[in-house]
């Protein structure tokens, strides 16, 4: 499947409206007649299959707003992230997002390598 440069984002409801009024250009017969199984091999023609435990990444529910700030970063990183194109203060966000959601499960007490399921540090010298 080839991809598109011109990528439009719209909500189900003007997706259904489009599709009503006829003023969309895919064809939904076929994409509904698609298989589960079609779709994911397609998926994964584009993108490349999913790496194992991305469904713990997935977050249910609204975000909270994001808020204006100043930060200062890198100019390096700041580069890395521009050269991504527009969207960059989205995907360092999502980068900082996954650190804290890591964080918060490696803290968490009944995560495997968080604080409280460690051994204590040995005080006594090994034989």
């Amino acid at each position: 499947m080839e991809k598109k440069e011109h990528i439009v984002h719209a909500s189900a409801d003007e997706i259904q409206a489009m599709r009503e009024q006829g003023k969309t250009r895919s064809n939904w017969a076929a994409a509904e007649q698609m298989s589960n199984a079609e779709v994911e091999r397609l998926a994964n023609e584009d993108d490349g299959p999913l790496p194992e435990g991305w469904e713990a990444t997935v977050d249910i529910g609204l975000p909270e707003p994001a808020q204006p700030v100043n930060i200062r970063i890198d100019a390096s990183v700041l580069r890395w992230f521009k050269a991504g194109g527009p969207g960059y203060q989205t995907r360092i966000n999502e980068v900082l997002r996954a650190f804290v959601r890591a964080r918060r499960q490696a803290s968490s007490p009944h995560h495997p390598t968080s604080a409280a399921n460690r051994r204590p540090p040995r005080t006594t010298p090994r034989a």
